[in-house]
């Protein structure tokens, strides 16, 4: 597809509206939709989301995207929530997700070394070289807000350390996720933003 046509899927996650701002400050336009067809014509796909697995697949079930998400063939990006639902379980809710990416993810356990929800910014440590890394510092940093988190594995490409090692950027085929919020992340958010796009 020679045009960039990018879609946000609308599956109710809160951070659409920055996710849209953060694009439209690269110069790229994103269009908001829920329609199957539209999503499979798009040349990049954006699978937003703030809050829990269950509602969260509930809507896409609702919405009649489960498989259509399954089926894409072009770069799609999964942000935050977003990117859980990617995985085949979230322990969020004992929920099935979407079962793109292998592994569960899992409920972060706190104690006095490890505030949970881990919030707020922490360093990237990079696993493995990726187009979508290109430009970015080997310990730049991210902000995140979530509660549950997938283990590293060999789809890691960054992981971040918050009492122990957990996957921040992950990637199988065309699908990729970012668990921290990118459209929140400053100059590193807007440059994996711009190489997702360039995908």
């Amino acid at each position: 597809m020679s045009t960039r046509e990018v879609v946000l899927v609308d599956a109710g996650g809160t951070n659409i509206g920055s996710l849209r701002y953060a694009f439209e400050r690269l110069g790229i336009g994103v269009e908001l939709s829920a329609d199957a067809a539209r999503i499979r014509a798009a040349s990049h796909v954006i699978l937003p989301g703030v809050g829990a697995a269950a509602p969260g697949m509930a809507r896409l079930r609702e919405a009649g995207l489960v498989e259509v998400l399954r089926g894409l063939t072009q770069p799609v990006l999964g942000v935050c929530l977003g990117m859980q639902l990617l995985f085949e379980h979230s322990e969020e809710g004992d929920t099935p997700c979407l079962g793109i990416i292998p592994g569960r993810v899992r409920r972060i356990v706190g104690d006095e070394h490890r505030r949970v929800p881990h919030m707020g910014w922490n360093r990237l440590a990079i696993e493995r070289c990726d187009a979508l890394l290109a430009g970015i510092d080997a310990h730049a940093w991210a902000y995140f807000v979530h509660g549950y988190a997938a283990a590293v594995d060999t789809h890691t490409l960054a992981r971040v350390d918050h009492g122990e090692s957990f996957a921040a950027i992950v990637r199988v085929r065309n699908f990729t996720g970012m668990q921290f919020h990118p459209e929140r992340s400053s100059a590193l958010g807007a440059r994996l933003l711009a190489n997702f796009i360039a995908t």
